[in-house]
């Protein structure tokens, strides 16, 4: 487990890019250097050319002036260029770790966390750390160098001068202290209000027609409102500090030059410095201030970026899944029996600690048995199912296919042994191909229409311009039925021994719903199929009901069996026949 993902990815990248960092060191030193010239040169203009009215070498220190302009000009492009090449490559090595990361996270985390809340650790949170470097810790190295510059500078002219300089110095610190430890404070909770923020407004676009259709959008406005009004809260806070600090140095600045005015009067002459060394003073304290000044904003930038690393490090110390047998295959596992054989071996599992959803399921399901799982919404069904995929591990017990943990199986070997169908069909980028092989080179375009044959899709797609070529762009190009029926297609494309099919007729009219049955009878005779049904007249005929109440097997057998011995089931059926539902 590395101690800082952030720390790690700036150092891995520095020293993959020394080149660039000498270049960038050689540019700060540069930009430094070139930014103390002009003062020096302003004085000599005064004190050798405008006080004794004779002019000395005018042209040569006009032409030097320019000259250190150009340079700081160039200086500072080459910085630029080079902060924002290392500060995407740092952000580009980061979010790959971090994918690395999120790919051994196991799948409760998920359901622990928000989308909102993972999305904006990827995006905001990398982002500011991005923006550490082009308006962070190199912004302020620049101009620590230039406070040192400066301060010798003066010094040399006056030691008066610089003793005070040398005073204000810690003020301002202690100022930029005090808003370094607020702006932190108020970083951190920005972050937070920003995540919930992101989670409700992508909640809200998935499930808008379910908001529509049950005028839920006033609730939904008023909720946005409220998290609007808790980052509004938030970001006021940052902008306080951000505004307050800016004008407390300006007016500092404003007192300091008119102290030097002042104590450099013909009538004080205090400080005992020529007229050129006043006006160069004065040009030195404003390039003082200036860099004084962008600490504050640095400082913001600085703590922004603290805070989204400490965030997408608290991601990357997140408990990581049980390590996968990279040596289990399903060629192996299904090599070892002619049968697949689903074991649940005394199965408990809980998401919050105390509240257990499964208590002790133990199902023996031979080779090509077909179980309906019924119950109440709620029960823990789709639970089982997740568990079965080994998306989940058991709290207690275990599950097992011919002999094998499901949980220890590779997720690379997983697509060839189970085949999953849920009551949705998610589309993903590409063509009607694509859909069924979700782009596994792996699976060859023999298989796909051999899927599509089976699933009775091959007249349609076939009549499509493309055929299995025709690129998916939206909703519009398949009904709900031939969606599902491609969830299907795209389950058994590996042609894998065990079929999870998770209510997928439950959104489906009584036309579609009867193709969709026929489709499952004939590609269940060669599967197992272990089935959860909304309804007791499961969709495929099966050969074990499987009833579930509480989280515990309450009872099990035939359908024929149930009705003779169980009364919740005997009822049930009964209400179907007469709701005809």
């Amino acid at each position: 487990m590395k101690a800082s993902l952030v720390k790690n990815s700036i150092i891995n990248v520095c020293k993959a890019k020394k080149g660039t960092c000498l270049v960038l060191v050689i540019a700060i030193f540069g930009t430094v250097f070139a930014s103390l010239v002009p003062p020096q040169v302003l004085k000599l203009v005064i004190d050798k050319n405008l006080v004794p009215k004779v002019p000395q070498g005018l042209l040569a220190l006009a032409l030097l002036y320019l000259g250190a302009l150009l340079c700081i000009g160039l200086f500072d492009f080459t910085k630029e260029a080079v902060i924002t090449v290392l500060g995407q490559t740092i952000t580009k090595e980061i979010r790959s770790e971090m994918m690395d990361k999120l790919e051994t996270i196991p799948a409760s985390y998920f359901s622990s966390q928000n989308a909102g809340e993972i999305v904006s650790r990827f995006t905001n949170d990398v982002d500011s750390i991005n923006a550490m470097f082009s308006s962070g810790i190199v912004g302020l190295a620049i101009d620590c160098f230039k406070i040192i510059g400066i301060v010798i500078s003066i010094w040399l002219f006056s030691s008066q001068l610089g003793l005070i300089v040398l005073v204000l110095l810690p003020v301002i610190f202690l100022i930029s202290r005090l808003f370094q430890k607020s702006m932190l404070k108020a970083q951190l909770e920005n972050r937070r209000v920003i995540g919930r923020v992101n989670n409700h407004i992508g909640e809200s676009i998935k499930n808008m027609l379910m908001i529509k259709s049950n005028s839920k959008e006033r609730y939904m406005e008023e909720t946005y409102t409220k998290y609007l009004q808790q980052n509004f809260k938030t970001i006021e806070k940052v902008n306080f500090f951000d505004s307050v600090f800016p004008p407390i140095i300006q007016i500092t600045r404003a007192l300091v030059i008119a102290l030097i005015v002042v104590l450099s009067s013909k009538e004080l002459h205090f400080l005992g410095i020529t007229l050129g060394m006043v006006a160069a003073s004065i040009d030195l304290v404003s390039n003082l201030f200036i860099p004084i000044e962008n600490l504050g904003m640095e400082l913001q930038n600085i703590q922004s970026s603290i805070a989204g690393s400490r965030r997408v490090d608290e991601f990357y110390r997140e408990k990581e899944d049980d390590s996968k047998d990279t040596t289990i295959t399903a060629k192996a596992i299904l090599s070892q029996k002619t049968t697949a054989n689903l074991v649940f071996d005394h199965v408990s599992f809980h998401y919050d600690k105390g509240v257990e959803i499964l208590k002790d399921i133990s199902l023996n399901i031979q080779d090509r048995e077909k179980v309906t799982l019924v119950g109440r919404t709620g029960v823990g069904k789709s639970t089982l199912f997740k568990l079965v995929l080994g998306l989940l591990k058991p709290t207690k017990g275990s599950i097992t296919i011919n002999g094998v943990d499901v949980y220890a199986i590779p997720n690379s070997e997983k697509r060839k042994l189970f085949g999953y169908v849920d009551q949705g069909f998610q589309i993903i980028v590409g063509t009607i191909g694509e859909q069924i092989s979700l782009k596994d080179p792996s699976i060859t375009k023999e298989q796909i229409e051999r899927a599509l044959e089976v699933v009775d899709l091959t007249e349609y797609v076939h009549s499509l311009e493309k055929g299995i070529d025709t690129p998916v762009s939206d909703n519009s190009l398949f009904s709900q039925g031939q969606k599902q029926l491609l969830a299907i297609a795209r389950a058994i494309v590996t042609d894998p021994p065990i079929l999870l099919l998770d209510e997928i007729t439950a959104n489906l009219d009584s036309v579609t719903e009867a193709k969709l049955t026929a489709v499952l009878q004939k590609t269940s005779q060669e599967h197992t199929v272990l089935s959860i049904s909304h309804r007791l007249s499961s969709l495929v005929d099966c050969d074990t009901m499987v009833i579930l109440e509480k989280g515990k097997v309450k009872n099990s057998g035939s359908p024929q069996k149930l009705m003779e011995e169980d009364d919740w089931f005997r009822s049930h059926r009964e209400l179907e026949k007469l709701t005809g539902r």
